[in-house]
C-alpha cells in the first residue's frame, strides 16, 4: 500500500495536535451550548471520532451519507445524499464535520439542505481545505490544514474505498488513479 503513496503531507502527530486544537476552539465557541454534530460519511469517520472526543460539551451526534465523487477523482457536480434528515435541526446549533472541503459541491448542497430546516446557527468544520479546487464559493469556519492540489488519501480519505486506514494523510501517485 505504501508503494502507492507519493509523499506524506500530514503526519499522525500533526493531525492529532491539530484535531485537539480544533476541539478546543469548538469548546470555547459553544461553551454552555449543546451543538448538533453532523458527520458527512464516509470520509469523515476517523476525523469525526477523534474530534468528537476532543469536544467536552453535551452534544448530539448524527451522520449523513453524501458525495459528489463516487469512484472517480473529480466531482460529478451532482450531490447524492444517502440518508434523509430524520432528526430535528430547527433552533439547533449545528456543526457539519467533513474530511475535506474541495470543490465545495457537497458542502454547499448540505449547507442549503440544513439551512432550510432553520437551525439557530450553522458552522462547518473541515479537516482539510483545498481552495485551489473550489467550484462553488463555500468556506469552513474551522479548518485543520490547507491542502495542496494533490489527490490525497489516509485518515479516512480514500481512493476507490482503499487507503482509509492509513494513520496519516498522503498524496497518491498519479499512476495509481489515472
Amino acid at each position: 500500500m505504501k508503494e502507492d503513496l507519493k509523499e506524506i503531507l500530514f503526519s499522525e502527530e500533526q493531525i492529532k495536535k491539530r484535531v485537539m486544537e480544533l476541539g478546543a476552539l469548538i469548546n470555547e465557541d459553544y461553551a454552555f451550548k449543546t451543538p448538533l454534530l453532523i458527520g458527512v460519511l464516509k470520509g469523515c469517520f476517523v476525523f469525526f471520532a477523534d474530534i468528537a472526543r476532543c469536544i467536552n460539551l453535551k452534544c448530539e451526534i448524527r451522520f449523513l451519507v453524501a458525495s459528489s465523487y463516487g469512484y472517480t477523482t473529480v466531482t460529478s457536480g451532482s450531490v447524492s445524499v444517502g440518508t434523509t434528515l430524520d432528526f430535528e435541526i430547527t433552533g439547533r446549533d449545528v456543526i457539519i464535520v467533513e474530511d475535506i472541503l474541495d470543490s465545495g459541491v457537497t458542502l454547499s448542497a448540505l449547507r442549503e439542505l440544513i439551512l432550510k430546516q432553520d437551525p439557530l446557527s450553522l458552522k462547518i468544520c473541515a479537516l482539510l481545505d483545498k481552495p485551489s479546487r473550489r467550484q462553488i464559493p463555500v468556506s469552513a469556519d474551522y479548518v485543520g490544514f490547507l491542502c495542496p492540489d494533490e489527490f490525497i488519501v489516509g485518515y479516512g480519505l480514500d481512493y476507490a474505498e482503499r487507503y482509509r486506514n492509513l494513520p496519516f494523510i498522503a498524496s497518491l501517485k498519479p499512476e495509481v488513479y489515472s
